[in-house]
């Protein structure tokens, strides 16, 4: 499979959908976030954008949310029981294995995912982490997880011109979680959990020295 060709398309989906504004609707908001849904064009479900001020450096805030194991995203992340390197593909492109654990009061069980993951640096110093599913011999499908599937998805953490301690992040979720799911019980879960990483993601950050 050509991680590489994969890679730089999902980093080109990622940044059409940070800048199409068409079609996106409230689910969701907070002090820390507003998340916004439309349908995907990808699957027969939703693409959920949050965006919002993280009180941090753009370096704080990439710390905390970059994709490497025994990193800070495993501690504070609710979502992320697990993060597994498959293939180091180059020195910003990997493919990995994640691990969730139940979520919904038990109602969603174990997910794991393996996706091809691209990191992306801007010239306006915006760091951007872009990835989706892909398969890797190295990893079938595991006893006790049901297997999920991300779609295009991922986070921009941009500048705030003139505040050096603030980051806007823009995130983009994106995920078929497999098995018999109620729609109903996956259209409630990603908004709450969009609050929920935000709100987490902030913590961590003042947590740093």
């Amino acid at each position: 499979m050509d991680y590489m060709h994969t890679a730089r398309s999902v980093e080109d989906r990622l940044l059409s959908y940070r800048k199409d504004e068409s079609g996106w609707k409230t689910c969701k908001k907070t002090n820390d976030v507003v998340v916004y849904w439309r349908p995907s064009c990808e699957f027969a479900g939703y693409v959920y954008k949050g965006e919002g001020i993280v009180n941090g450096s753009p370096e704080k805030v990439w710390d905390c949310l970059k994709p490497e194991i025994n990193g800070l995203r495993v501690k504070w992340d609710a979502n992320i029981k697990k993060f597994e390197l498959l293939e180091q593909v180059s020195a910003d492109v990997s493919v990995c294995r994640t691990v969730t654990p139940s979520a919904a009061m038990g109602i969603i069980s174990p997910r794991d995912f393996v996706d091809v993951i691209s990191i992306k640096r801007y010239e306006d110093g915006t760091v951007s982490s872009n990835a989706t599913n892909v398969s890797h011999p190295n990893c079938p499908p595991q006893p006790g997880y049901v297997r999920g599937f991300n779609h295009p998805c991922g986070c921009f953490c941009v500048p705030v011109p003139g505040e050096p301690g603030k980051t806007q992040l823009f995130s983009f979720f994106q995920t078929d979680l497999g098995g018999l799911l109620p729609r109903s019980v996956v259209d409630s879960f990603f908004p709450t959990s969009m609050v929920e990483f935000y709100s987490n993601l902030t913590k961590a950050v003042k947590s740093l020295k």
